[in-house]
């Protein structure tokens, strides 16, 4: 199995395939609905991000309550398609992946496509386990979010299957 690293580079993501598996390490940030909102608008507004967006993976996850003694809670992905609206903006300014799960909209496919971008998808119900490939958290944004703030999470060997690949490769096999 491929194993890829954060800041994701077009060097690096332009081999991948359509259902190709692989792990991923490196830092990555949450970002659900609400976080998307402020994020796109900040950028419409010219503010500066709490991250560094380019070349950045966010995946779409609002972890549940940290039990005592673990990193973060279960940390499964949320359906992808409610941030269709805002990814696009978020590419355009560098955004090189996502992580979330379900299939994406055509508008958005196409700006993967155009900006050469990546969608992953991992494995949903099963939060808890994924939890455990987080090794470090740190609440970057929008804390009043709650669970939908943004964190930065590091992650070693995060597993991933290529949902959209930078051709518009398709494991939904939508055109």
């Amino acid at each position: 199995m491929k194993k890829i690293t954060t800041p994701l580079d077009l060097k690096q993501i332009k081999s991948l395939k359509a259902g190709e598996q692989l792990l991923l390490s490196g830092t990555i940030y949450t970002a659900r609905d609400q976080a998307h909102k402020r994020l796109t608008a900040a950028i419409k507004k010219r503010k500066k991000l709490p991250f560094k967006i380019s070349d950045a993976v966010i995946y779409y996850c609002g972890p549940t309550q940290t039990p005592k003694g673990r990193v973060i809670g279960a940390c499964g992905p949320t359906t992808s398609s409610r941030m269709d609206e805002f990814a696009p903006l978020l590419l355009a300014k560098g955004l090189r992946g996502m992580i979330g799960k379900g299939s994406r909209s055509l508008a958005l496919k196409q700006a993967i496509k155009k900006h050469k971008g990546i969608y992953f998808v991992t494995y949903a119900g099963c939060g808890a386990l994924l939890s455990k490939y987080v090794k470090r958290v740190k609440t970057l944004a929008y804390g009043d979010l709650g669970p939908e703030a943004v964190l930065k999470l590091e992650v070693e060997n995060f597993p991933l299957i290529v949902a959209i690949d930078v051709n518009g490769g398709d494991v939904y096999g939508q055109d």
